[in-house]
């Protein structure tokens, strides 16, 4: 947690602001690249581009002496977050940007419940209440038998499973070495799983293509370090609010420059589906048992 002292919540708030809008780039550069490359092929040259900010990373990496257990949960944790970044590279074409921003928060709902299935953790009344609030707000967004339920939103909410499982292997490894070990075994072990995905499919990148992905994997990486310069200037409870403002940032960017109509139901949904996560945020806080991440922490 954060030292008390050490808060600064205008900090914390403007990191996060900035965070928001790195997260932001990032979904709308791979939305206006189009789908003409495979998804597995975009994420692999997105994350090979990021590769490159781990120079700063090999010294701990080198020194880290991992158990055989350790090296088998970076290696499952890279094949699920490789798929769930597989997924999110299929939905984002062919779903609004708000649609994929809201379901993203999923994630946190699935996290929560896999702590209580694989960690232990205790699911109290108030948590169930809460998971069971954001399954309603994915309702409300995909209305199934009132419009239909494309491939891209299917793919959206397997991803934010898969994420949530990426998640929950971290949670356990960082109790056991340094988060950036954690960090760049991550980058490390998603690219490598990503080339037999990639690689079958693959066709030859436009120049444009690999600018659009080099500069997705600046703004991610940026995205992250900021999160991070957020968390350590004030608690998540202060921070979480700001992140509502992406639904809002993303159902504007989609209308102007996409020609993407605003759902209000995919607003409502969002927001309902947010409302839990920040209860349940505010829960773990409350008991000093931190479980969900914060919603940022399941991007690309």
């Amino acid at each position: 947690m954060t030292d008390p002292s050490s808060h600064r919540p205008l900090v914390g708030i403007f990191w996060m602001l900035v965070t928001g809008f790195c997260f932001l780039a990032v979904t709308a550069l791979v939305k206006y690249m189009g789908p003409r490359l495979p998804s597995a092929e975009a994420a692999f040259i997105r994350y090979g581009f990021g590769l490159v900010f781990l120079l700063p990373a090999i010294g701990a990496l080198q020194r880290a002496r991992l158990t055989r257990r350790q090296w088998s949960l970076f290696g499952l944790r890279g094949l699920c977050h490789a798929l769930g970044v597989i997924l999110w590279f299929f939905a984002m074409p062919r779903i609004s940007i708000a649609e994929l921003t809201a379901l993203n928060y999923l994630a946190p709902i699935y996290v929560t419940v896999g702590a209580a299935i694989f960690l232990g953790e205790k699911l109290a009344a108030r948590r169930i209440i809460a998971v069971m609030m954001g399954l309603a707000g994915a309702a409300i967004i995909l209305r199934p038998g009132f419009r239909e339920v494309s491939p891209g939103h299917l793919a959206m909410l397997a991803a934010a499973v898969v994420f949530a499982g990426s998640y929950l292997l971290a949670k356990v490894l960082a109790d056991e070495v340094r988060p950036a070990v954690v960090v760049g075994m991550m980058s490390i072990f998603v690219t490598i799983g990503l080339a037999p995905f990639a690689l079958p499919v693959w066709i030859a990148p436009t120049g444009k293509e690999l600018m659009l992905l080099a500069t997705v994997a600046v703004f991610a990486t940026a995205g992250h370090y900021t999160m991070t310069l957020a968390f350590a200037a004030a608690p998540v409870m202060v921070t979480q609010p700001v992140t509502f403002l992406q639904l809002v940032w993303a159902t504007a960017l989609g209308a102007a420059a996409f020609a993407e109509p605003v759902d209000i139901w995919v607003v409502l949904g969002g927001f309902v589906i947010l409302a839990s996560v920040t209860f349940i945020t505010w829960r773990e806080a409350m008991l000093n048992r931190p479980v969900t991440p914060a919603n940022f922490q399941t991007k690309v």
